[in-house]
């Protein structure tokens, strides 16, 4: 297992407080769907384990993941919700997902033979869902095979077909074009539904709504949703706030990233500091040293993107490249000591910097960000 940097002054900080809030805020923006809280890679960076659990307390009616090891690490942590798994797994480790009480997404026919032999083998009865493909062209089967899927897991009483869903490919898009796509992979799913039904299958789960899904499409909230980003309090696209503070709602993101000043040094303008000796600093400069690089998730580009940290609650800049362990700050002429605290991701003062903002530095989207807060970080709950 990684090992979390405990002895190093460097952490993030998880508020139990927002996650719940934002369990809350999708409750009643979802109605009477239930909500199934994705948890994979790591629970987007702020935990598997601290998130899962509160989500639960919050009252979602399940949980999903990616990966079987995943999905067993909260069975080994006491979480006895529902786990869904996102992806068909390898045919030779259904019988371990199945033995972790996992719900099954099947994919294909070939998926759907080896759970009926996995279940058969066990006895008992064995959740599954079979998943979709109306324009994603990830996972999922053309409606045709899904049919022929079902075929299959209704061979044997030890499957139970609880639920049928597919996923979007661009609800977060405001662009009209995605948005008429969005709403053909309603259609498709609705049809494929119906042709369920004609078969005798009834599942007590559908599902097609993604974070962005359940904010900007009604049609999508069926029995439930599978919430992520948003639950740890981010928005998929920005214009999508409105659909909140309409109703007088906000998420708050839950994950600020924290360390301290490790090292400081009284620099002459022309210094270059860090590997590369990439930027000259301007005028005379405290450099700050903080323990936290890209080994961490603080992307390289984020120096030449003009990235900022804060400190006493001023920003300031990064003085050279970022380094897998360690960053160099420029602080102007201002008095910085060691053990000051550092804020890089989060709030002080008056002052936030925002992942959505450190996505627009680095080039990328909120997720990666979040996902890419390395397992060495702590995670400390502060409510």
């Amino acid at each position: 297992m990684p090992v979390e940097g405990v002895r190093r002054p460097a952490w993030a900080e998880i508020s139990r407080g927002a996650l719940r809030h934002n369990v809350g805020v999708l409750r009643e923006v979802l109605g009477d769907s239930q909500i199934c809280g994705v948890v994979k890679a790591n629970a987007y960076g702020h935990g598997a384990v601290l998130a899962a659990s509160t989500f639960v307390d919050a009252g979602v009616a399940g949980l999903a993941v990616a990966i079987v090891d995943e999905g067993v690490e909260l069975r080994e942590a006491g979480i006895t919700a529902p786990i869904l798994l996102l992806a068909e797994t390898p045919a030779d480790t259904v019988g371990d997902a199945f033995d972790a009480g996992l719900t099954l997404t099947i994919a294909s026919v070939e998926g759907a033979r080896a759970a009926v032999a996995a279940a058969s083998e066990r006895g008992g009865r064995h959740r599954v869902h079979v998943k979709l493909d109306t324009g994603m062209h990830r996972m999922g089967a053309d409606e045709k095979s899904a049919l022929e899927i079902l075929d299959v897991l209704l061979t044997t009483p030890t499957i139970v077909i609880e639920g049928l869903y597919t996923h979007f490919t661009s609800a977060d898009s405001p662009a009209a074009d995605d948005a008429a796509f969005t709403e053909g992979q309603i259609e498709r799913f609705t049809h494929f539904v119906d042709a369920a039904a004609q078969r005798g299958v009834h599942p007590a789960l559908l599902h097609v709504a993604n974070s962005a899904g359940s904010l900007a499409f009604p049609r999508s909230r069926f029995a439930m949703a599978r919430v992520g980003l948003s639950l740890y309090g981010h928005l998929p696209h920005p214009d999508l706030a409105t659909r909140l503070s309409d109703r007088n709602l906000s998420l708050r993101p839950a994950l600020s990233l924290k360390a301290r000043v490790t090292a400081v040094r009284h620099l002459a303008a022309g210094e270059r500091p860090s590997y590369g000796r990439r930027r000259a600093l301007t005028t005379a400069s405290t450099v700050a040293t903080v323990p936290f690089g890209y080994a961490d998730g603080y992307p390289r580009r984020l120096f030449e993107a003009g990235a900022e940290v804060l400190i006493r609650g001023r920003r300031y800049p990064l003085a050279g490249s970022v380094t897998m362990d360690q960053l160099v700050i420029d602080c102007g002429t201002d008095e910085i000591s060691i053990g000051d605290e550092v804020v890089l991701l989060g709030a002080q003062g008056s002052e936030v910097i925002t992942a959505e903002k450190w996505a627009t530095w680095a080039d990328t989207i909120t997720w990666e960000i979040l996902c890419g807060i390395g397992a060495r970080v702590p995670r400390a709950v502060v409510d």
